[in-house]
């Protein structure tokens, strides 16, 4: 426990002061003026140390042990089952008659003060054990920058803000499941002979790094409902998964990797143009495989979990 600030004593002056006193003969008096302390305080922590030793010289808590007026369990389990029905704290608050502080309070102290996945079906994680095993790929739509910056540099959201007619740039994203190993490409549109394109030069990126592409995730775009984007698989040998409708988390890896990237490269710095942003996309990629840690991966990027991987796997061939 934190000592008081303005303690004259702490445990060993405690220990000392009752020596002084059991031990060598010294007056509560003494004892009191010599710690700067009041002889009522010396007696406390004597009386301390009669009861319970040592233990009774250690600092306790100020808090009391009873409190009148807390809430009672059975209302603490009304909100408990409430919250986990997904209601705020001002819903639960209204629905029985309390006041939001006190509910915001006990939604803390029972650690349910973020709704997060509460009363959800748990998430079903997962990794593939092989590199190429599956791959993620998705697709996200990027205004083109055209005069000027944007409402995200200059905070201005009026019309005259916008860039009319600047049209829109779209960055189709391929992520290894088990490394994290990515590919992009900034691209004019998403089409499907844009998508089998992106694809086959996807493939012969983790072909480069020794990775044979076995499985493929998207979400159920036109695109990758295409009969052009079927053949396209078939040629090269991949099997093609989709998404579960209404479950964009089934391709989470990639959700996930293309908020990192909006984050560390198209809002990470202030482009003049779209041209200049596509070319900062290169370094800003290489950072990520190569050096930037990844939480998932024990703080290690994917180039060094690809190394890992192919190391572990080899022994065991």
């Amino acid at each position: 426990m934190k000592l008081h600030a303005n303690a004259c004593l702490s445990v060993k002056g405690r220990e000392l002061l009752v020596d002084r006193v059991l031990s060598e003969g010294w007056s509560v008096m003494e004892a009191a003026k010599a710690a700067g302390i009041t002889e009522r305080t010396t007696y406390k922590w004597l009386g301390r140390h009669a009861r319970e030793g040592l233990a009774g010289l250690l600092d306790r808590s100020s808090a009391p042990l009873r409190v009148a007026n807390r809430t009672d369990e059975r209302r603490v389990q009304a909100i408990v089952a409430l919250r986990r029905l997904r209601l705020t704290g001002a819903e639960i608050a209204e629905v029985l008659g309390m006041a939001h502080s006190t509910v915001s309070g006990i939604l803390t102290r029972i650690g349910m003060g973020k709704l997060g996945r509460l009363g959800m079906e748990p998430a079903q994680r997962y990794e593939r054990a092989r590199p190429g095993e599956l791959i993620h790929i998705d697709v996200k739509k990027l205004g083109r920058i055209g005069s000027g910056a944007g409402h995200r540099v200059s905070g201005n959201r009026g019309p005259g803000q916008r860039s009319r007619g600047a049209g829109w740039e779209f960055v189709h994203v391929c992520i290894d499941d088990a490394t994290r190993l990515s590919y992009v490409e900034v691209l004019p549109d998403e089409r499907a002979t844009t998508a089998v394109g992106f694809l086959r030069r996807a493939v012969a990126h983790f072909h480069g790094y020794g990775i044979n592409v076995e499985r493929l995730i998207t979400d159920n775009g036109s695109a990758y409902r295409s009969a052009v984007h079927a053949i396209g698989c078939r040629t090269l040998g991949i099997r093609h998964l989709r998404t579960r409708p209404y479950r964009p988390q089934t391709n989470g890896k990639a959700e996930r990797f293309i908020r990192t990237m909006l984050d560390g490269w198209a809002y990470g710095a202030i482009y003049r143009n779209s041209k200049e942003r596509t070319a900062a996309l290169a370094g800003w990629l290489d950072f990520y495989n190569h050096r930037r840690p990844h939480g998932a991966l024990s703080h290690k990027p994917p180039a060094a979990r690809l190394h890992e991987l192919n190391n572990l796997l080899g022994s065991y061939s």
